[in-house]
């Protein structure tokens, strides 16, 4: 295997000239069959695109994503494929492949201002060739490699780090030459090995134990509510020392309402709860001043399950199961609707085919909810908190009535309704602004300024969640349009065809970002997707199990709790399992998440292989993930150097809960197939 690795890798060098057309490219873009006679030629088109991945949409034979003509930088071309960024197709070559050769770029279908890809090229996990980023309207670029050698070729089409907006990505004239009478066949990734879901965490301790974060942000005189997150046997009596008079405590629920202080500074209190088995205490800072989400905001979002199917019952519900769980108890607080809960346009379903709006211009919720209001109601009554979705554009992603030209009206209605969230996805808003020649990144802040100035001026606390995929590297400026977490990259789903599932190629572009995290201005990767999950591409199949294994359930999360990500879960919320409540709530793991440092674990090592992430913590301890990429279990080590530590260092386990001793000089963990280990340094102030 090695000996073919390296002939592929060197095989794969010969290429032409990025950016022009090598000889026997006619003008038309139709490609001369010079020496097909000496071998077999087999299209791209021919093999089973089935099995090739899309970031949105579903690849085409011969025709763009959308289903028109192969048109690169005013050329036509009348063979390829057609797909959208992020894309990946896995070939079996069946060992007997001579060349590949295609034409790439941005479909000319997007217009000459949006669009950016990377085309790659790799033999048996070797890149053979990259086209580097390519724009909507660049010359077409020609990819020629050898393929003598190679067993396995992969085409990558990647969305070149700024999401994956407008990402058409062609592959013209792509074609593969083999021997004679050898085909090509696209190649179904081999299904992961069979692995047992063990429940890596013990159960939480019967005695009482605080949990979530350690500090909170809110502004002056705002309603204020907070569920103290404690795990331990009920009944369990609540108190809070230091609580300023204008809190109320429950001392039953350990629900804190009222309203916050009128003047801005920092309230110290002491959080406190017993039971039959023993009591707990733990010191709690409320800010009072202009930034919220603190830490990043944990909770449940319907999307990748009920889709189009949300209903004021299922919110309700899932505020029930929230607390029933015990996911309450680890920090999660909010309940969020995700799209389609306004009417619908042109709607078959009579429940969704009312106005727009009210005779003032405030927009209606659809016939599935009756009364926001008393649905906020019953999650708050709770001491949850509930979400809501829009778009600045007239529709949503789904087709309902969005807020553009009713932005004033909608924030309004929002913080009457009772909201305590709002995600604004982009969607449709692209079609009525068009970016100027100069506008710059302004396009892009306008209307998320808009909408943040807006929420600032409500009677209640509104965190702002910024849904654009990335675009305009919005990491740089999504806090300065008021903004506590924004998307860093297109819809994460649950791709087919992939050696490694999507979250790690995700993730992999998140934890890029580490620098421009702090608190209240959160890097957000999308959500986790375990348990039971709906099929994005086929919204009306019923939630079914997730494909990732057990290790890569618990990868997922330690990559989203090091980077600072907020955790909202959208797995079916009615199909809570045991295993899917061991990744999830981990008190211990959510404290790396909810670190009031509020830093992002930075990436120390990163290969085809593995991967290390190092998260500094505010009591100056360090949170280390050592992430297996690779296909066997492997030993990975993290050397002191490399983490920015010196001497011996106490090491805890953070899945186990298990204190691993001293260690000197480097931490070393037998980590599984796509598995982790997570764990955390401390000085040893006894050497």
């Amino acid at each position: 295997m090695k000996t073919i690795q390296r002939r592929g890798v060197g095989a794969g060098l010969a290429m032409l000239a990025a950016g022009c057309f090598g000889a026997g490219w006619p003008a038309d873009g139709r490609a001369a069959e010079t020496g097909a006679a000496e071998g077999n030629t087999v299209w791209l088109a021919e093999l089973d695109l089935a099995q090739m991945s899309a970031g949105w949409g579903v690849p085409r034979a011969d025709r763009s994503i959308q289903e028109k003509p192969l048109t690169l930088a005013g050329r036509r071309f009348e063979r390829g494929v057609g797909t959208h960024a992020e894309s990946e197709l896995t070939v079996d070559l069946k060992g007997k492949g001579r060349s590949f050769r295609a034409v790439v770029g941005v479909d000319d279908e997007v217009g000459e201002t949006r669009g950016t890809v990377v085309f790659r090229l790799l033999g048996d996990g070797k890149e053979l060739w990259t086209s580097g980023v390519m724009k909507a309207g660049d010359p077409p670029k020609e990819a020629r490699v050898d393929l003598a050698g190679v067993a396995f070729l992969r085409l990558e089409a990647g969305a070149a780090g700024d999401g994956i907006d407008f990402d058409h990505a062609d592959w013209a004239e792509a074609r593969f030459e083999m021997e004679p009478g050898a085909k090509p066949a696209a190649a179904i990734p081999p299904p992961p090995p069979r692995e047992d879901p063990v429940l890596l965490t013990p159960p939480p301790p019967r005695e009482p134990r605080i949990n979530g974060p350690s500090v909170y942000g809110c502004r002056p005189g705002k309603p204020f509510l907070y569920r103290i997150p404690a795990t331990g046997d009920r009944p369990m009596a609540f108190a809070v020392d230091g609580l300023p008079g204008s809190f109320h405590l429950d001392v039953e629920t350990g629900i804190l309402s009222g309203a916050s202080p009128l003047e801005p500074g920092r309230y110290e209190v002491r959080l406190r709860a017993k039971n039959a088995r023993g009591a707990a205490e733990r010191p709690f800072a409320i800010v009072v001043g202009d930034t919220l989400a603190l830490t990043p905001p944990m909770g449940w979002n319907d999307w990748y399950t009920f889709y189009d199917r949300p209903t004021d019952a299922l919110m309700r519900q899932a505020a029930d199961i929230l607390v029933a769980s015990g996911m309450a108890d680890h920090g999660y607080q909010y309940v969020n609707i995700d799209d389609c809960w306004m009417n619908r346009p042109n709607a078959k379903d009579p429940a969704l085919g009312g106005p727009a709006r009210d005779a003032e211009g405030r927009i209606n919720a659809n016939g599935r909810f009756p009364d926001m209001k008393a649905m906020t109601d019953y999650i708050h009554a709770k001491g949850l908190k509930a979400g809501l979705y829009t778009s600045p554009g007239p529709l949503t992603c789904a087709g309902f009535y969005g807020s553009h030209q009713y932005e004033a009206q909608d924030a309004r209605r929002f913080a009457e309704w009772g909201f305590d969230f709002l995600k604004h996805d982009w969607c449709s808003y692209g079609r009525v602004a068009k970016k100027t020649e100069g506008e710059g990144l302004e396009y892009y802040k306008k209307p998320y300024r808009l909408m943040g100035d807006l929420l600032k001026q409500q009677d209640r606390d509104i965190v702002f969640n910024l849904c654009q995929y990335g675009m305009g590297e919005v990491w740089t400026w999504g806090a300065e349009v008021g903004g506590h977490c924004w998307r860093t990259t297109g819809d994460l789903g649950l791709e087919k065809g992939k050696r490694l599932p999507g979250f790690y190629s995700i993730g992999f572009k998140n934890a890029k970002l580490w620098e421009h995290a702090r608190p209240g201005a959160w890097n957000d990767p999308d959500y986790i997707l375990i348990g039971f999950v709906g099929n994005a591409h086929n919204m009306s199949e019923p939630a079914k199990p997730t494909p990732l294994t057990p290790h890569e359930q618990y990868s997922y999360m330690t990559m989203w709790c090091l980077m600072a990500a907020p955790l909202f879960y959208s797995g079916d919320i009615t199909r809570l399992d045991e295993f899917t409540l061991n990744v999830l709530c981990n008190a211990e793991v959510i404290e790396v998440d909810q670190d009031p440092l509020g830093k992002q674990a930075r990436i120390v090592r990163k290969t085809d292989e593995e991967l290390v992430l190092a998260k500094p913590m505010a009591d100056g301890s360090l949170a280390v993930g050592l992430f297996n990429l690779a296909e066997e279990p492997r030993t990975i080590e993290a050397a002191w150097p490399d983490l920015a530590v010196k001497g011996h260092q106490r090491v805890r386990d953070l899945w186990r809960w298990k204190d691993l001793g001293v260690a000197e000089g480097a931490f070393r963990a037998e980590v599984p197939r796509h598995g982790v280990a997570l764990v955390r340094l401390w000085p040893d102030k006894g050497e």
